[in-house]
């Protein structure tokens, strides 16, 4: 399986400043590039557990008895961690966003380089994908997910022409609906317009931000005193919620205050914003738009 590099490796990894004997989960275990480097700074008596429902990345299972892959969604970490006798861990790590292994197979549908199924899902026994979204949704849902989760400002056109389009003719491939959307990807922003388009329609897909909500939430009880969150985002809407939740505890509104105006936050940041270093950006693209922040239960 391909699966490049992972973006920030060694920063990630650092964030969660390893104990030999800790207890440690990667949420997106993908081809294994971020617990590889856990497990070579863990002692005999540490463990780590991977997360990922993407059956592919279980042909990436690494043979180690320190090691276990739960193959589901990270929404779930609690419930199977609980399963397996872990109520609290020193540290999790979440590399979000679609792998490149997933980017670089035509028939997933992620891509906007190669035609393929309008599919996205990442959990391939999901019922719905991309080509249910595009068929069957309304006009005013499909605008509000373009809105919402691609940023797009004619979002209102975009869903309109798409509702039009698929009363002529099925839209069931990535480059049908490119061909169907032609007249809103200007030459000089085609690629920018349409990565907005498929992000939008690939996070509805897989409940992406809601996914992330329920993970965060779950942290301030699984992190145990001084354990660690280390979490690579790549776009604003998912960076906007982990930085709010380290912030405040919230996803939205202020915290309330108590008597004497405290606010009781579970999480503090660790450590500024980190970005990949230009070197960096250079040999993996994907790097661009990375943002890595850390955080550790509040004292």
């Amino acid at each position: 399986m391909n699966y490049h590099s992972p973006v920030l490796l060694k920063e990630s990894v650092d964030a969660l400043a390893i104990k030999q004997d800790g207890v440690y989960v990667d949420v997106t275990f993908g081809g294994g590039g971020h617990s590889r480097e856990i497990l070579s700074r863990l002692g005999v008596e540490g463990r780590l557990f991977g997360f990922d429902q993407d059956p592919d990345a279980l042909e990436n299972v690494i043979d180690d008895s320190r090691f276990t892959l739960i193959p589901e969604n990270f929404r779930y970490i609690s419930r199977f961690l609980r399963f397996h006798g872990v109520r609290k861990v020193d540290g999790v790590l979440a590399d979000l966003g679609v792998s490149s292994h997933q980017f670089d197979e035509a028939e997933r549908g992620f891509s906007i380089r190669f035609d393929g199924d309008l599919d996205m899902r990442m959990n391939q026994k999901s019922k719905i994908s991309a080509k249910e979204i595009i068929a069957n949704y309304s006009e005013e849902k499909l605008a509000e997910i373009l809105f919402l989760y691609g940023e797009l400002r004619n979002s209102r056109n975009i869903a309109k022409t798409i509702v039009e389009k698929r009363e002529q003719e099925k839209i069931e491939t990535s480059f049908q609906l490119k061909e169907a959307l032609r007249r809103f990807l200007p030459k000089a922003k085609e690629h920018k317009i349409l990565a907005q388009i498929f992000q939008a329609i690939r996070i509805e897909v897989n409940e992406e931000l809601d996914v992330l909500k329920e993970f965060l939430q779950q942290m301030p009880n699984l992190l145990k005193e001084e354990g660690r969150l280390s979490v690579i985002s790549y776009h604003s809407l998912e960076d906007r919620l982990v930085k709010r939740f380290i912030r405040t505890g919230l996803f939205s509104g202020e915290p309330e205050k108590d008597f004497f105006g405290n606010t009781s936050e579970p999480l503090q940041k660790v450590g500024k914003l980190i970005v990949p270093t230009p070197q960096e950006i250079n040999t993996n693209n994907r790097a661009r738009s990375a943002k890595l922040r850390i955080a550790t239960i509040k004292k």
